[in-house]
């Protein structure tokens, strides 16, 4: 009989039914090799005890701790009563509760100056941290001396956990499996990392990793094991993205090259300005990119307003010199209306050409969305179909059947977060050939979690901003604590506009009713003073109070999602023609809107965004010659991490630290959001910004590994590896990623 559980084996075959049904249905964990992936969290020792100060609030947590003294109260006129129990861990005290019949046996078990390990759900009562009827299980209880010390010396692994499978369950599960894996001496387990790579490293072998990490005996054995795993980690989705950039440079896609004395040329004549010695850099690896016979496959990311536009749209004329098309997909008709308006002024008599490739050099551009009119629609169809059109700027309208297109040459994604994978596949079909693709994000991407996410793309950086853009000054309104500042910010905002500016006031819920929460309650009075639980400001009842109160008689509009097309075209133009003074909006502005006299921007409830989010609203204010003025309004106490996150803010003007601070502050798993999730959450010891080193290792290994032996041939570990890593749906995600 074979004995050898190899990693893909169910686990109720090792555990039973019962177990593996909770641990497939509230952890995810379905095969052996999930649940010696399932690393501890944590590791409590001897006497180290969780920091019962630290312990955060509403979450499942396991604690090492001694009991201190336990009680009997009676509460409701003597009718019942309850156990309370003190454990204290020398930094701060933790209450543990009970009611009902089962007090007295609690009550014997924790006796004063015993240790045991207790989980449970941290709550607050009275101001004292609780956990209500928690688990428990007593250490060295009927024990001799050596069985106490011998638990004494240990690292008590803590693993993540949930109410129906507390940690040291999930311990007595690992230590079946690693039992039933030690009967077979681990013969069959398959090693990812080639054996040359591991011991040039000093990597240790993978068995005694997992040991290691599970069942340490030392914090330098979870060391090692833990440089191991993140090395698997790292190296196996670097292999499996070096084998995607591989593949791209066997397809064929045709050359485009400038044509001497051709539109590029001719709209660099008209610019009134010189572009950037960084957009001049960019310029030129694109044009190298576009220059080969495989499509380029580039991710130009910038600040907002570090003129990627500018170096998109060269880039898309250099392609219609060559005789193709190029089209510009834009996440939200807002900005997909602006980007066309902006590179028609751009391009001037340029944009009004005639055929592709007739005497005159200009071409046509085209805007193409979903709430366009029939006839124009046509129109555009057909211009794309004859190539009479050598630009098109779309939203996914682009994507659909109907589309088709005389000879695309060249795809640019604008703000790719927004885009799905399969939208940015499916115009990219549209091309006789592969056409070459440029993504642009204006959230700035630290090194490592490009080569993580966008590893199948090469990186340009614009990290210059034009002349001519202003500095932007940030600050931080307390509302709650000093409503006089909020007073005068509106002042603020009112100053600017008499100086002949304009403002954003940003808020981050429309409140047309649609987007109202459901319940009313008695609470709901107690939670509006409460600024985390009340509903977030609303665009409808801001712009209200503003019309009405700090901001009477000035023109005041709004702008948000579920407009109508024409109605918000009909706002943001005014807006940007100055005939309103303040544009109460939700995000919709946040990225692409360029109105060069808007010098204000408040941010209602800043709190609610995140930290790239905040960054990418400023970047809105401040594109003219005036200085900006960015002004955070939040109702959270002053210690909150809420309001150390906008302190962050207001300290920086530079994207890639706050996207740093970003990452830091969140799970990697919501950075990695998804574009990861084509790689079943993987990371499991790697942090993206701690193990920059490891990744850009692993990088380097991985395209020596995949130049030599690109089907890994050589490598069938490796191979079987990357299979379980990337199941079908997940190659075909990385394949469309």
């Amino acid at each position: 009989m074979d004995l050898v559980p190899s990693l893909d084996e169910p686990l109720k075959k090792t555990l039973g039914g019962t177990t593996a049904k909770v641990m497939a249905e509230h952890l995810d964990l379905h095969t052996v090799g999930d649940l010696l992936h399932h690393y501890p969290r944590r590791y409590a020792e001897r006497g180290e005890l969780t920091q019962l100060a630290d312990l955060p609030l509403d979450e499942h947590a396991t604690v090492v701790a001694q009991v201190a003294d336990a009680r009997v109260l009676r509460f409701n006129n003597g009718k019942g009563q309850r156990l309370e129990v003190t454990l204290t861990d020398g930094s701060g005290r933790l209450q543990l509760v009970f009611f009902g019949k089962t007090i007295y046996h609690h009550q014997k078990e924790l006796l004063p100056g015993r240790k045991g390990m207790f989980s449970g759900k941290v709550g607050m009562f009275r101001n004292i941290r609780q956990l209500s009827h928690p688990a428990y299980e007593m250490l060295g209880k009927d024990a001799g001396e050596d069985a106490v010390e011998a638990w004494a010396n240990q690292l008590i692994p803590l693993y993540p956990a949930c109410a129906q499978m507390e940690s040291w369950k999930i311990a007595k599960t690992v230590d079946l499996v690693l039992a039933s894996m030690e009967a077979t001496t681990w013969s069959e387990l398959v090693d990812p990392l080639p054996s040359a790579l591991r011991e040039g490293r000093g990597l240790i072998p993978l068995p005694d990793a997992f040991r290691k990490i599970h069942r340490p005996r030392t914090k330098a054995e979870i060391a090692d094991a833990r440089d191991r795993l993140k090395w698997d980690e790292a190296f196996v989705l670097q292999v499996a993205l070096a084998r995607r950039r591989f593949a791209e440079t066997q397809l064929p896609a045709v050359a485009r090259r400038p044509t001497p004395d051709g539109l590029l040329d001719a709209f660099d004549a008209k610019l009134p300005f010189t572009l950037t010695d960084g957009q001049q850099k960019v310029s030129r690896e694109i044009f190298d990119d576009l220059a080969t016979e495989h499509p380029m496959h580039r991710l130009l990311q910038g600040e907002v307003g570090s003129g990627k536009t500018m170096v998109a749209l060269r880039a898309m004329l250099t392609v219609v010199d060559a005789g193709g098309q190029a089209a510009m997909l834009a996440p939200t008709e807002v900005l997909a209306q602006q980007h066309h308006r902006s590179i028609v002024e751009m391009m001037g008599e340029l944009a009004e050409g005639g055929m592709l490739g007739g005497s005159s050099l200009g071409t046509k551009v085209v805007l193409l969305t979903g709430s366009m009119g029939m006839p124009a629609r046509r129109q555009a169809l057909l211009d794309l179909v004859t190539g009479e059109a050598g630009l098109v700027i779309g939203t996914h309208a682009l994507i659909e059947d109907k589309v088709q297109f005389h000879d695309l040459g060249l795809v640019v994604v604008d703000e790719q977060h927004r885009f799905g994978v399969e939208q940015r596949d499916a115009l990219r079909s549209k091309g006789k050939q592969p056409p070459h693709l440029l993504v642009m994000t204006a959230t700035p991407i630290p090194r490592t979690v490009a080569m993580t996410v966008f590893g199948d793309l090469e990186t340009s950086v614009l990290d210059q901003l034009p002349a001519g853009r202003s500095p932007i000054a940030t600050h931080v309104v307390p509302a709650k604590d000093k409503p006089h500042f909020l007073t005068r910010a509106w002042e603020r905002v009112r100053e600017e506009v008499e100086n002949g500016h304009q403002a954003y006031v940003v808020c981050p819920r429309i409140g047309d009713g649609e987007d109202e929460p459901k319940k009313k309650s008695k609470k709901a009075a107690e939670e509006a003073e409460d600024p985390e639980k009340r509903p977030p400001l609303a665009v409808l009842e801001i712009a209200e109070q503003l019309r009405t109160g700090a901001l009477h008689g000035l023109r005041v509009e709004v702008l948000h999602g579920r407009m109508q097309p024409d109605d918000k075209d009909d706002v943001m133009r005014r807006f940007a023609a100055g005939d309103v003074d303040v544009l109460v909006a939700t995000t919709v502005i946040e990225v692409g809107v360029n109105v060069p006299n808007a010098t204000a921007m408040v941010i209602m409830d800043a709190d609610r965004f995140g930290v790239s989010q905040l960054h990418q609203l400023r970047g809105r204010v401040g594109r003219g010659s005036a200085p900006g003025l960015c002004l955070l309004v939040s109702e959270m106490p002053e210690a909150s991490p809420a309001r150390a996150r906008l302190a962050a803010v207001a300290a920086t003007l530079d994207g890639f630290e706050l996207s740093r601070i970003d990452l830091e502050q969140r799970r990697e798993g919501d950075v990695l959001g998804q574009a990861q999730s084509g790689v079943r959450s993987s990371l499991r010891v790697l942090a993206v910004i701690e193990d920059e080193e490891v990744i850009a290792a692993a990088r380097e290994e991985a395209v020596t590994i995949v130049a030599d032996d690109p089907e890994l041939e050589r490598l069938p570990e490796l191979r079987t590896a990357l299979d379980a890593l990337l199941d079908k749906d997940r190659e075909e995600y990385l394949d469309k990623g």
